[in-house]
């Protein structure tokens, strides 16, 4: 029977106990010492000690010639010295035989413990372990000869394994000093510089006349020289020696210890424990937590690899104590973990002050204590690349927007209009509103609403731009009264049933759009097929040798600095670099395809007119007042794509530390909305899937963890100034057309496809339609479909599909008025669904309204669970924080 330690081997969510090598400039709320979220964090058992890496150095060889070597070594996972292939396994999970852990304990409880031993190195430490009085003077100096005898270590670098001591097997190391390869060993690089180290010996020795086991854990961490892999202070010493055992007994003991010393919670009580009792504690408790795989049932061979996400420590030290304090208190800690994510409970940006402009006071008091950080924070190169990356995704859109808008105002808006328009007010923006890392734009929904009101103007023989003027003006009054009521709070209510279908419907504007224009570009531009004039391509390798033996001379160390460095840059600049390859194809191969054009001159694209639009023009007075009644759609309109807009981007799974500014971001698109309709610009508001492509781009992940470990995300890098920078170079765009003008238009249709396909490709609504289409027996393990039946799955899913599609249908035909209407009808038809499904099924498939949540507060019921006992745990994985699902990878 094996014990499958997978629970036991869990770095926690967020990285409770963060290394000081992955912590960044965050300015997030701290806690002193003496905190009380430090006290809690204590008497949960989370872990906040250093990271601790465990070697198995097993004693091989007996009874010729003895040597020490190095045949395992963990720090979250297991790694296994492949000895024939020379390198070391691929991190997995690993897994025990329970009489290993039962054989280890036996020989805890007759063996040497000693806690807090005050050796300074490794001399010191190997005469208090050999202290028994089982040994003779004899053995003992045998021993003390064998265990101070250097072992073999296998440093693996990119090239060939390097064995970190080969001098003659008898030769002690009574020196703390580590080897040079030691300190070039690429694993040192990988580990935090505050790690310590835990050492296993284990083996087969026959001059003993019984198995010999000894503990220690170090008062004071020391380096002991070239015991360990990699020069770092030793924390924990255990030996366990004896004479021959059927099997592989030693080695499976050891492995045992390594995988203990390995698991957080471990660590953490055997770094307070005073006595053997506390330590035997420790390893019992370790052993309540394990999953049982049945013999059988499974490859013993087989390597378990790392999960994706890991759950947190302080899931498994909360779900301890509930069991301790008994079903009351889990029953409340329950309640509280069952609120999924997303701004359920109100955060200080959503609760309602009942003053006039109560809540946008509050957001400029918030949001100016972060101002001078707002730029100091952006010192970094990822911003650059941010910059060059969103820079491109946001010319394409004013030239692609720009030139749909000269068509359907006839010419009374162009491209310039779009240039301009986006510079001033997306620099506006970024400098005053609450989440500068919002990118403004012109958007689908907003330019159906342009055509329209063309259209109607045209049909009525009225003046365009006037009658627009008047429009804007309603509009940004009427976004003040929302601003000065709150009515932002209302934000609440969107849910993942709202915001995934805004944010799909603006996915496939995105995708439709891009394929368009592509497959319009196959007329005027017909692909050349075998068999036309000019077809053909060629392909010329360069010759590798003359960089492979200066490449081999390099050192070591300078190589691997260089190659990781390269392998950052190379994916910072992922986005940005496809883009400038494709260019370059493009022009080496002298390809015909239509390239960028951008207005070479400052003036407005309509012939006559200034900048400064006449309010009244040819119109008759009253139409400033009837101007209300199409501005009231828009005010919907604009309402629901900013804010839908705002509460994707500040989900609580984006770990924004800085807050967010609903009814500041609101003010500022309504100052805007007056000044762009008194210049004759397109209006703006903030752009669902760019904006995503520019926090992603933004994203911070630590730069060192454990082998196996994925990067932790640690939040977005909160600044003003990408998205500054990003709009005032769109502004010098109509200055730089000698250069941009050999950008092919494929290329940058191509960052709206794959913007539009990786933003609609990640959301669990396509996850969802894709179950619709898949037989059972080959559908994933969603945690949903644990826990809510499959037919419901998809009486959900169907209903917003029809969502969806009506939408389609309204933007595309001349009732696209209502458009608005129907934006804020998708509100209503969530609301309308807690007829059709219990709080449960919403729980998992969407998230609670607010009114339910307080219903369920205020009975004190729990979403009833439908799980047995045994997978109650699984209902916490659901309320793990997750990194943002729309993943526009950039880094």
């Amino acid at each position: 029977m094996k014990l499958q330690g997978q629970e036991e081997y869990e770095a926690s969510s967020a990285h409770e106990n963060v290394s000081a090598g992955e912590l960044e400039s965050d300015h997030g709320p701290s806690h002193s010492p003496g905190s009380s979220s430090e006290t809690d964090s204590r008497e949960l058992g989370v872990c906040t000690d250093p990271p601790l890496f465990i070697q198995l150095n097993e004693l091989l060889g007996w009874p010729e010639a003895l040597e020490w070597r190095e045949t395992g070594r963990w720090m979250l996972f297991e790694e296994k010295l492949e000895v024939d292939a020379g390198r070391w396994s691929a991190p997995h999970v690993p897994t025990l035989a329970l009489p290993s852990l039962q054989h280890l304990r036996s020989l805890l409880v007759k063996g040497l413990v000693l806690l807090d031993c005050p050796a300074r190195n490794l001399l010191e430490l190997v005469e208090q372990v050999i202290r028994v009085e089982s040994l003779s003077p004899e053995l003992r100096g045998q021993l003390q000869a064998l265990l101070l005898q250097r072992p073999q270590h296998h440093i693996q670098t990119r090239t060939w394994p390097c064995w970190g001591s080969t001098p003659p097997k008898k030769v002690p190391h009574n020196e703390n000093v580590p080897l040079k390869e030691q300190h070039q060993n690429p694993l040192r690089q990988k580990l935090p510089p505050e790690a310590e180290v835990a050492t296993v010996l284990a083996g087969e020795l026959g001059f003993l006349p019984q198995p010999l086991g000894a503990f220690v854990r170090l008062r004071d961490p020391v380096v002991l020289g070239t015991l360990t892999e990699v020069p770092l202070p030793s924390r924990f010493f255990c030996l366990l020696l004896g004479p021959a055992m059927p099997g592989r007994g030693y080695h499976e003991m050891g492995r045992a210890a390594a995988v203990l010393l390995s698991d957080p919670q471990f660590q953490w009580s055997v770094r307070r424990a005073s006595n053997l009792h506390d330590l035997l504690a420790a390893l019992d408790a370790f052993l309540e937590e394990v999953t049982v795989l049945p013999p059988g049932r499974w490859d013993p061979t087989a390597r378990i690899l790392p999960p994706k996400c890991l759950s947190s420590q302080h899931k498994r030290s909360l779900s301890r104590k509930r069991e301790v304090e008994g079903f009351s208190t889990r029953r409340m800690a329950g309640a509280e973990d069952r609120r999924g994510p997303g701004p359920q409970v109100p955060c200080p940006e959503l609760q309602r002050t009942g003053r006039l402009f109560g809540g946008l006071v509050q957001d400029v008091n918030r949001k100016a204590s972060w101002y001078t950080t707002d730029f100091l924070d952006a010192l970094h190169p990822q911003c650059f690349s941010a910059v060059l990356y969103i820079y491109l995704a946001t010319v394409t859109n004013a030239i692609t927007f720009g030139g749909l808008l000269g068509d359907a105002t006839d010419g009374a808006q162009g491209v310039l209009e779009s240039f301009l328009g986006t510079a001033v007010a997306g620099a506006a923006f970024c400098l005053l509103a609450g989440q500068p890392l919002t990118i403004l734009s012109s958007t689908g929904p907003v330019l159906v609403f342009e055509r329209l009101l063309f259209s109607f103007s045209r049909d009525h023989n009225l003046d365009y731009l006037p009658f627009r003027l008047w429009v804007g003006i309603w509009v940004a009054t009427f976004c003040l009264v929302l601003v000065a009521t709150e009515a932002s709070v209302l934000v609440r209510y969107f849910t993942r049933f709202t915001e995934e279908g805004f944010c799909a419907l603006i996915s496939f504007i995105f995708i439709y759009d891009a394929l368009g224009k592509m497959v319009n570009l196959t007329h005027a531009y017909p692909i050349q097929r075998p068999g036309f004039p000019g077809y053909g391509c060629f392909c010329q390798y360069p010759d590798p040798q003359g960089n492979e033996s200066q490449w081999a001379t390099t050192k070591q160390k300078n190589r691997d600095d260089i190659l990781s460095m390269v392998r950052k840059v190379l994916s910072d600049f992922s986005s940005v670099l496809a883009i400038l390859l494709g260019c370059g194809l493009d022009a080496f191969l002298g390809l015909a395809t239509p390239k960028l054009t951008v207005p070479t001159e400052f003036k407005p694209t309509l012939p006559g007119r200034g900048w400064l639009v006449s309010p009244f023009g040819a119109n008759p007075w009253w139409l400033s007042v009837a101007a209300a009644l199409p501005a009231l759609l828009l005010t919907i309109l604009i309402f629901m794509d900013q804010q839908i807009t705002a509460v994707i981007l500040n989900r609580a799974e984006y770990k924004l530390q800085k807050g967010a500014g609903f009814h500041l971001d609101l003010f500022c698109v309504a100052v805007l909305i007056l000044l762009t309709s008194a210049l004759g610009l397109p209006w703006y508001v903030s752009a669902t899937v760019i904006s995503l492509a520019h926090m992603d781009s933004l994203r911070r992940e630590s730069r060192v963890c454990a082998p196996g470990e994925a990067p932790s995300f640690l939040g977005i890098r909160e600044q003003r100034l990408t998205g500054l920078v990003v709009f005032i170079l769109t502004g010098f765009s109509i200055f730089l057309a000698p250069v941009l003008k050999f950008i092919p238009m494929p290329v940058l249709y191509g960052i709206f496809l794959y913007m539009g396909v990786a933003a609609l490709s990640s959301i669990q609504f396509v996850k969802r339609v894709q179950l619709l289409l898949m037989p059972a027996k080959h559908q994933p393990d969603l945690m949903l479909l644990r826990h809510v039946p499959l037919n419901r799955v998809h009486l959900f899913t169907a209903i917003q599909l029809v969502c969806l599609g009506l939408l389609w249908i309204i933007k595309s035909t001349p009732a696209a008025i209502i458009f608005p209407l129907m934006l804020l009808g998708l509100v209503g038809v969530r609301k309308a669904l807690e007829w059709f499904f219990s709080p449960q099924e919403l729980l998992w498939l969407d998230e609670l309204m607010p009114e339910e949540e307080r219903s369920i507060s205020e009975k004190g019921l729990e979403p009833e669970q439908s799980f047995g006992g045994d997978e109650s745990q699984d209902s916490e994985l659901m309320y793990q924080p997750k990194v943002p699902e729309i993943n526009i990878s950039v880094n």
